[in-house]
């Protein structure tokens, strides 16, 4: 194929994202700075959001049979780079006192960022791996980042062994659908499975397989049950601003490729949709009675986020039925990126700067309110969110998602999701009530008295805002939602 000014206008999101990691190499190689690393990869990733408005003048690009650049793509890109942005003005000030070498923490997230932009735009099987791989070997350091520590050096083994043993299932799945379909390109795959009926039992039941490998790959990525019991102890153990983006961008990034290698699933195919609607069942049953015995915020909050991806899953399951699916389903992850960077920025910035162990306890949050009222307050936002409380991005969230339910009649999956809501609740207002318990003493752990002036206490603010706005007066997002449309393949 030839190179040209299209193609390359395309993918200038993806290029500026590997050039800023390219910088910031050069830069350490250099000399060691950590204010002017952070202001490179800053930059970087604030022109390579921008860059997605260049981007869109030409959509619907293919890139080399790997890539394809549409406006789902640049949708998904955005979320994966305003996460990453969020990461990185958590880092600056939970580093500021680390006593090792700080400049290779932006290195490491800017290589997964580009990993996890490649997983956006993948259209083959081969550039789903490649992204994974590029943004789960970064991903291995910047957990162990804090390696002194016990905790954090036990998540990162844990994360890489189990990572490792996912990736495996990942590639057999993939050759299995390779040796019966002869194709890697994710639409052709789902042009030949229309035709399944022609296809012997023998064949089918190695495509069956394959396809169940690759769940079981992409279901360890999200933290779905029964692939969930790394979540709590890598959360808890890896740094907060690392916790940040393992809940957030390596997440969506991963149901980006999920959404987009279902949405080529014949819709009579009910197999598929049987296992999915399995596995959203038990990760939101299963994940939020386990967020109900946890006394650590992170450990919570890792639960909880098996459970939410159980929600979406009953969006993916009718992703081929209609439009409105797809629509929930971007809403939906708009809703968590902006929650989850609040309520885990709430984490760090009490935890910041480095003090080895993170405040993630949940004593360390009794009485925050009579300390920290805006502080408190903004993570009162984030846990209601979460909750689905009206007047908040978290109820229209939820509210789409069971539309999705009652639309097609996933009566058990909707019942499911009610149950869901109500257990969970219960132990998000259990955190809320801890926060404005009265304590007789100053406890161990605060944030800095400037914490608001900071560019993460700026970023928590702006987060809670924003749920708060799109909450009362959603329009202006659900305009954004056409643009994360899958075409009919």
């Amino acid at each position: 194929m030839s190179f040209n000014s299209v193609l390359f206008i395309a993918e200038v999101p993806l290029l500026l994202t590997a050039l800023t990691a390219i910088a910031v190499m050069l830069s350490i190689a250099w000399q060691r700075n950590h204010k002017q690393v952070f202001f490179i990869t800053a930059a970087g990733l604030n022109a390579a959001l921008f860059s997605l408005l260049w981007a869109s003048s030409a959509t619907d690009v293919q890139v080399t049979p790997l890539l394809m650049v549409d406006s789902y793509a640049l949708f998904y890109s955005a979320l994966i780079l305003i996460g990453s942005l969020a990461t990185i003005t958590l880092a600056r000030a939970w580093l500021k006192k680390f006593p090792d070498n700080r400049e290779e923490f932006y290195l490491l997230l800017i290589l997964a960022s580009t990993g996890a932009i490649v997983m956006a735009q993948a259209h083959h099987l081969a550039a789903v791996f490649i992204g994974i791989e590029l943004m789960s070997l970064p991903l291995f350091g910047l957990v162990g980042y804090a390696f002194k520590q016990r905790r954090s050096l036990e998540a990162a083994v844990k994360y890489m062994v189990l990572s490792a043993s996912a990736t495996a299932f990942l590639l057999f799945g993939i050759a299995l659908i390779y040796a019966q379909l002869g194709s890697l390109d994710i639409a052709t795959i789902g042009a030949r499975l229309s035709r399944l009926p022609d296809v012997e039992n023998a064949h089918l039941t190695l495509l069956v397989v394959g396809l169940g490998m690759m769940v079981i790959g992409l279901g360890f990525k999200l933290s779905l049950v029964p692939f969930h019991l790394w979540t709590p102890d890598v959360y808890q153990g890896a740094p907060a601003p690392v916790t940040t983006y393992l809940a957030t961008v390596s997440k969506i990034a991963v149901f980006a490729v999920l959404l987009r290698l279902f949405y080529s699933i014949p819709a009579t195919d009910t197999f598929f949709y049987s296992l999915l609607g399995g596995l959203a069942f038990i990760s939101i049953i299963v994940g939020n009675l386990l967020a109900l015995l946890q006394n650590n915020l992170k450990r919570l909050l890792g639960f909880s986020s098996t459970a939410h991806f159980g929600y979406l899953l009953v969006a993916l399951v009718a992703c081929r039925l209609g439009e409105l699916s797809q629509e929930a389903v971007a809403l939906y992850l708009v809703m968590y990126l902006l929650t989850s960077v609040g309520s885990f920025g709430v984490v760090s910035l009490m935890s910041s700067p480095y003090q080895e162990r993170d405040a993630d306890e949940l004593p360390a949050y009794r009485g925050l309110f009579w300390r920290r009222p805006i502080l408190s307050s903004a993570l009162t936002i984030m846990l209601l969110s979460l909750a689905g409380i009206p007047m908040t991005l978290g109820f229209i969230g939820k509210f789409y998602i069971l539309t999705v339910g009652v639309q097609f009649h996933f009566w058990w999956l909707t019942g499911a999701v009610v149950f869901g809501s109500a257990v969970g609740l219960y132990y998000y207002l259990r955190v809320i009530s801890i926060l404005y318990l009265r304590t007789p003493g100053m406890p161990s752990r605060d944030a800095t008295n400037d914490w608001g002036l900071t560019t993460g206490g700026l970023m928590v603010l702006t987060s809670a805002i924003l749920v708060i706005l799109l909450g009362v007066y959603p329009q202006p997002l659900l305009d954004l939602l056409p643009l994360a449309q899958l075409s009919a393949p």
